[in-house]
């Protein structure tokens, strides 16, 4: 949206301390007793946005500029620079914040005037895109360009305009004005300016739009009959921001349990190759235990047969006589201890025999010990990974008995947004026949009973919606089915009108309405300056007591701390640009999350100007 963003209000002087307020991007709060320039500062951006004229206090005395920061649409700064009783503004492109000496970029008028080009009003309406908009200043239809002034009275509203009693629409109250303001509200609503035409319909004209009504009321009970619930726009709207939200949650847990799914099938497959190969392995190792093990029974029983071997040869050698038994030699040609030399021989030759052995068996036994203890932590670790399996298999039931209810609950979500966006494109349609109906109509209305050109009922009961929902936030009583009378130009709630109530309840309405103005335009990028100043909007206001039919009513006196609790945390999440002025303190949330000044003589900044 091409709105203007505050930075800073500024007084300076030669030889004068520099009296300035920042404003912040969001919510500004300036509070404290009274006396101390709050209202002021209102009046002063009033003065500096086009005003004609700004009663000066003794304060400012010595004071010689009045700077005014902004951030155009695009981003640019611009500093508003006005001399307290002139009607010239000058330029400056960059965000100045002190007493300025050198010449400004460009000189304007600071109050529009309808044959100058060269206003103030004239080059912020180009910056926002606004310069050509023309708005009906008349019931015979003339039309005028949307100013500046304009604009500002539905976003800046000082003390007095707060309680007073006209309308907040309504900037001078006199009766030749009235089409004009109506219609710059309207333009507000719609975003759409009038036609440059001075003519009304001529006779046969009305009989054509006559037909076309008629056509278009049909068309518009045949699309209302295609609607399968009751609901309204903006219900269906929230229904189906509360439809997209659960769609985020319910895909998130969907996500969440599908990642979960994917994540144990993953780990199964992996489990499953690992049991595998420690299956594999588990039969290697018993295989090659089983070899080894017959291995060592064949060492220890070629140990034991050398042993037998050496004990009977010793013996057989020593007492047997003949032919000798180690080289089959007769006893004739056997030497003397022949028997003794034949035995020592075989017994060298069984002893390094069964070294041999003994040593191939003592190389096979740390093998077989490092197999056997390989063989249990295979096993150890085939059964844990068999034990992981199974809890994956139970994971993996438990996630894919999860995920049928949450598709299918995604699904009736998925059905129930469409059915609700076909709801909505059948009250877009008939919004906008009956938008075509109210511009036909607007053009043969008679002007005591109506405007010329009058909003179309769903803009009006979309803008309703908005500033009942704000009085609903701040918790006000007795203020039930508020909205906007277009044909009297009247904000009305509780079945009363605005002017009917008392002062407090005045500015409790008057602030909902012109913040709920700015949110419905700001959250539907229609035109609007993109911020709001409200001065005492809630300071006059309380809770209303029972009468008694001794004192059947009741005076407002000060608010209560429930709606100003409600109104600033309602702020503190407005859309954009927000300055509020009041006496008393603002709950300590907003203080640590909004810009605030105190303004007090106690302690602290004792007031606006030094």
């Amino acid at each position: 949206m091409n709105s203007l963003q505050l930075v800073h209000l500024t007084y300076a002087g030669p030889g004068k301390p520099s009296a300035q307020i920042v404003f912040g991007p969001e919510l500004t709060t300036i509070y404290g007793a009274s006396d101390t320039g709050k209202t002021f500062i209102v009046r002063s951006i009033e003065y500096m946005l086009g005003g004609a004229k700004l009663e000066m206090v003794p304060e400012t005395e010595g004071y010689t500029q009045i700077l005014l920061g902004l951030l155009l649409p695009d981003g640019s700064p611009l500093t508003l620079v006005r001399r307290p009783g002139t009607n010239s503004t000058h330029l400056h492109r960059e965000d100045i914040r002190s007493l300025i000496q050198r010449p400004p970029d460009a000189i304007v008028n600071s109050v529009h005037n309808v044959r100058s080009k060269n206003s103030l009003s004239v080059h912020l309406m180009r910056a926002m895109g606004l310069d050509e908009v023309l708005i009906r200043k008349n019931e015979a239809g003339g039309t005028r360009s949307l100013t500046l002034t304009d604009l500002v009275h539905l976003s800046v509203v000082n003390e007095d305009r707060m309680i007073a009693m006209p309308s907040p629409v309504l900037r001078t109250g006199t009766a030749t004005t009235r089409t004009a303001e109506t219609s710059v509200m309207r333009f507000l609503l719609t975003g759409e300016g009038d036609s440059p035409t001075d003519a009304g319909p001529n006779a046969g004209q009305r009989r054509v739009n006559k037909g076309q009504i008629n056509l278009l009321d049909q068309l518009v009970i045949d699309l209302s009959q295609k609607l399968e619930s009751d609901e309204t726009e903006c219900e269906l709207k929230d229904r189906l921001m509360r439809i997209k939200t659960a769609i985020n949650t319910q895909s998130s847990a969907l996500r969440i349990a599908d990642d979960g799914h994917r994540e144990a099938i993953r780990k199964r497959m992996t489990h499953a190759r690992k049991l595998a190969e420690l299956d594999e392995r588990l039969a290697e190792v018993s295989d090659l235990l089983g070899r080894f093990s017959l291995l060592e029974n064949q060492y220890r029983s070629d140990l034991e047969r050398l042993v037998m071997i050496n004990e009977a040869g010793s013996i057989l050698g020593y007492f047997r006589v003949g032919t000798c038994v180690f080289c089959g030699a007769k006893p004739e040609h056997q030497h003397p201890g022949h028997n003794q030399h034949e035995t020592t021989q075989l017994h060298i030759a069984v002893q390094a025999e069964a070294e041999k052995t003994t040593g191939l068996l003592t190389d096979l036994l740390p093998t077989i010990a490092d197999l056997a203890s390989e063989q249990e932590e295979v096993a150890q670790s085939w059964q844990t990974t068999k034990d992981d399996l199974e809890a994956l298999d139970e994971l993996i039931t438990e996630a894919e008995s999860q995920l049928v209810p949450l598709r299918e609950g995604l699904q009736e979500l998925l059905d129930a947004r469409s059915a609700v966006e076909r709801g909505l494109e059948l009250h877009a349609r008939i919004a906008e026949l009956e938008d075509k109906r109210s511009r036909i109509d607007g053009e043969g209305a008679v002007p005591a009973t109506r405007p010329a050109e009058y909003i179309g009922a769903s803009v009006v009961n979309d803008f309703d919606s908005v500033l009942q929902r704000t009085l609903s936030n701040w918790e006000v009583p007795g203020v039930d089915n508020a909205g906007y009378d277009q044909y009297n130009a009247e904000v009305w709630a509780g079945g009363r009108t605005r002017a009917s109530r008392g002062k407090g309840v005045r500015s409790v309405l008057h602030s909902a309405f012109t913040t709920s103005l700015a949110r419905h335009c700001i959250e539907r990028d229609l035109p609007h300056l993109g911020f709001v100043i409200l001065d005492s909007p809630v300071v006059t206001y309380r809770q209303p007591l029972k009468s008694t039919p001794e004192d059947p009513d009741i005076p407002d006196v000060r608010i209560t701390s429930t709606v100003v609790e409600r109104f600033y945390e309602d702020m503190l999440a407005f859309p954009g640009q927000a300055v509020i002025i009041e006496n008393g303190d603002p709950p300590l949330g907003v203080l640590s999350e909004a810009t605030t000044y105190s303004f007090t003589a106690a302690d602290g900044r004792p007031g606006f100007l030094p």
